[in-house]
């Protein structure tokens, strides 16, 4: 448990802006404090970045610098969606809208079809698999269950990349995709997909995004209604936005260059579906003002976990291997990964359930343990090895907590006792919150044992239980909260989908463990021909599977497992070996020359340097971050403010006190001229580092915390000129 990378359940919302602030580190606050201009975010795995991005917003609402109907965050999933919203109503910054990227476009679709084309916006199908069976028919190409899903998958890859039918062979070729069907076939049946979606006046998911680019290209007055509404955005998982995604962003932002984005092109591992880091490791490029912040302090795993995901990339190749970052872990050590070998598939499941059970026993909660597989087909093995030995699961992907039909009945049942509670004969021994939401939860069917088995029952219970322990932390969190409050905490997470945890052992497939982080982690099947697949030939498909592995790796706090079975079933020949991914990282490997080097270590990069702003004054230009030490005894800083004075707050000060009343006197001048509270322009403590400093240039000005690179360019002249002793030279009211 980190400050970095987690809170507490229900924490207190912060009084303040600078409040927003504390318990960030210094390139977290780097991030929070960026607010204008384009920014883009390099940030490993358990850096903390949704920490950082979403405190940037939150900042930026509570200092009145951004309001909040203006800003737009997006990412790629529902679940991370709901995070970010549930997070920023932590922190007080209530009214953003953080969408997916359909989800942001199916909205000014609704409400723009009316006015772009006329009538309703056409139906919106779920799923396209119907559709794509009954193209095939038209186009008399019979398809199995299988070729139906990979064919609905290169229509997909077709629209997200903007190819159309007559393209697709070629297309398909240079990108080196290996098509279900001959590449004709596809483009054949793609077209007659595209002619039925038509004739039934239906639309698919991806033709949201092409019909949301479409209004706002061809209709300006549209375009810029949307831009007056919005004027500021976010990106996460920025390595993961598709050509057809990168062309909605740039049609919300315009002329503007309000963005932020976040990434890590070591975690691509959606090449498939149309994404590309080339967007993220381009941002530069495309913005050379941009400032450029890289997380590398990992708050998540032990340093033995990280070893060895820095190990895996310190092999890697290609352009993203280029860009890795070196993590650095803020953990205590912890044990070594533990790898093992097993005869044959069925008793490497069996060994992991086996480990599982003593970790179980040892008091290790089943939620925090997760079984990550490279394909789902991997899945069964372990659901029967872990049923069989009495171990309950869960496998991701499933139905989402709130829509669950007995978590739906049991919020009515909830809701109806806070109502009228004072007649209900079940609460009447119940005395206090918990006793009286498993009270009114044992007529749903919540026992204080679970059931045997498996199956929904367990299910069932095991939604259910997650309610009675949500309860629990939450009367801990809050003492004296009624059932009002807590059926008010459920409203607000269901519409946020922040799911509390359900207790079992999660099995997942790395793909779909992106995002998530679990105590101890169990990669499974970690073989060739498994990991890499073994439909992965060129060296871009196997260095996506290193990613993979990669991603995997660092869903690991504490403890990770990594085995492999040399037979797939019992009995069978022993002919596979480890993955090549562990030569030279496992012990008994032998070694490897590797790429040598490091990755890049974090730090802040900023624009084109040599740029002059303020009247004559240039732009420093830094290129890394140390720590933040005391000026006068040298002792390493952590608290916000104290940072910001660059001294320990019981160190003696040497401040000009003169110049902090000038200081002082032409903030409120500023203050009163933009229409802003005084500590927009700087805080108390910036000032007070600027009167003990008393910079004399931009390099030593621009070095003080609180003085950020846009902070800097409006008021650098002016300070340097109080500092000298000199009037303001310009009113500096430009941004």
């Amino acid at each position: 448990m980190t400050a970095a990378t987690h809170s507490t359940l229900f924490p207190q919302v912060p009084d303040s802006a600078d409040a927003v602030l504390e318990g960030l580190d210094p390139e977290q606050r780097e991030v929070a404090t960026a607010l204008h201009g384009p920014v883009c975010v390099l940030a490993g795995a358990g850096t903390g970045k949704t920490r950082a991005i979403t405190h940037r917003i939150a900042y930026g609402v509570r200092a009145g610098i951004l309001q909040p109907s203006s800003v737009l965050a997006v990412t790629f999933t529902n679940r991370a969606a709901g995070e970010m919203r549930g997070r920023l109503r932590q922190l007080g910054a209530h009214g953003v809208q953080a969408r997916t990227f359909h989800s942001a476009a199916l909205r000014q679709l609704q409400y723009f079809w009316p006015k772009a084309i006329g009538g309703s916006l056409p139906r919106l199908v779920d799923r396209k698999i119907q559709l794509v069976a009954d193209a095939a028919a038209v186009c008399r190409i019979r398809l199995d269950r299988g070729e139906l899903r990979d064919a609905a998958a290169e229509i997909e890859w077709s629209k997200v990349t903007q190819t159309v039918p007559a393209d697709y062979a070629l297309a398909a070729a240079k990108a080196g995709r290996d098509a279900p069907r001959d590449p004709a076939e596809i483009a054949q049946l793609y077209a007659a997909y595209e002619d039925l979606k038509r004739e039934r006046a239906v639309i698919d998911f991806e033709d949201v995004l092409l019909l949301t680019v479409a209004v706002l290209q061809d209709r300006h007055d549209i375009a810029e209604q949307v831009r007056a509404q919005y004027q500021h955005f976010v990106v996460d998982e920025y390595q993961d936005v598709s050509p057809l995604q990168q062309r909605l962003l740039e049609l919300w932002l315009g002329e503007r260059d309000n963005l932020c984005v976040v990434g890590d092109a070591s975690q691509t591992i959606y090449s498939f579906t149309g994404a590309t880091p080339d967007h993220l490791l381009d941002f530069r490029t495309r913005h050379p003002g941009a400032t450029v912040v890289k997380l590398v302090r990992d708050y998540r795993s032990t340093p033995q976990v990280v070893h060895l995901a820095n190990g895996l990339l310190a092999q890697a190749r290609g352009r993203a291997a280029d860009h890795r970052l070196e993590l650095v872990s803020q953990r205590d050590p912890g044990p070594e990964p533990v790898y093992t070998e097993y005869t044959d598939e069925p008793a490497e499941a069996e060994g992991a359930a086996r480990r599982i059970r003593e970790l179980l026993d040892a008091g290790v909660p089943a939620a925090e343990i997760a079984v990550l597989f490279r394909t789902n087909g991997q899945s069964e093995t372990y659901e029967q090895a872990l049923a069989d030995a009495g171990i309950p699961y869960q496998l991701r992907g499933a139905e989402r907590f709130f829509d669950r039909p007995e978590v739906r009945k049991a919020g009515i049942a909830l809701r109806g006792a806070a109502r009228f509670g004072g007649n209900d004969a079940l609460l009447e021994d119940a005395v206090d919150l918990p006793s009286q939401v498993r009270a009114v939860l044992s007529g749903e069917g919540w026992t204080p044992q679970p059931p045997a088995g498996s199956g929904a029952v367990r299910e069932r219970w095991e939604s259910l239980a997650a309610l009675v322990n949500l309860a629990q932390d939450f009367s801990t969190a809050r003492p004296g909260a009624t059932l009002a409050d807590l059926v008010a905490e459920l409203d607000e997470r269901a519409n946020a989908q922040h799911a509390p945890t359900v207790q079992g052992v999660t099995l997942a497939s790395l793909h779909s463990a992106k995002g998530l982080e679990w105590d101890v982690v169990f990669l499974v099947g970690v073989a060739e021909g498994m990991m890499p697949i073994t439909y992965a030939r060129t060296e871009e498909q196997i260095e996506e599977e290193r990613r993979l592995l990669y991603v995997g790796v660092t869903r690991a706090r504490e403890r990770l497992h990594v085995s492999w079975a040399l037979s797939r079933s019992p009995g069978g020949r022993p002919n596979r070996r480890p993955s090549r991914f562990l030569d030279g990282l496992r012990p008994g490997s032998g070694s490897t020359a590797g790429r040598g080097g490091t990755g890049a270590v974090g730090g802040v990069e900023r624009g084109l340097p040599g740029r002059t702003v303020a009247g004559s004054v240039a732009v420093p230009r830094r290129t890394q971050r140390i720590p933040a030490r005391c000026r006068v005894c040298g002792r390493t800083l952590t608290d916000a403010g104290e940072m910001k004075l660059m001294r320990c707050e019981d160190c003696p000060s040497d401040m000009d006190e003169e110049l902090y009343e000038r200081l002082r006197s032409w903030r409120a001048v500023q203050a009163r001229r933009n229409g802003q509270p005084a500590f927009c322009v700087f805080t108390d403590k910036t000032l007070m580092a600027i009167a003990e400093t008393m910079p004399e240039e931009a390099g030593e000005l621009a070095r003080i915390p609180g003085v950020g690179m846009r902070k800097f360019t409006r008021y650098g002249a002016d300070v340097l000129a109080i500092c000298a002793g000199q009037d303001p030279g310009g009113d500096a009211e430009g941004d």
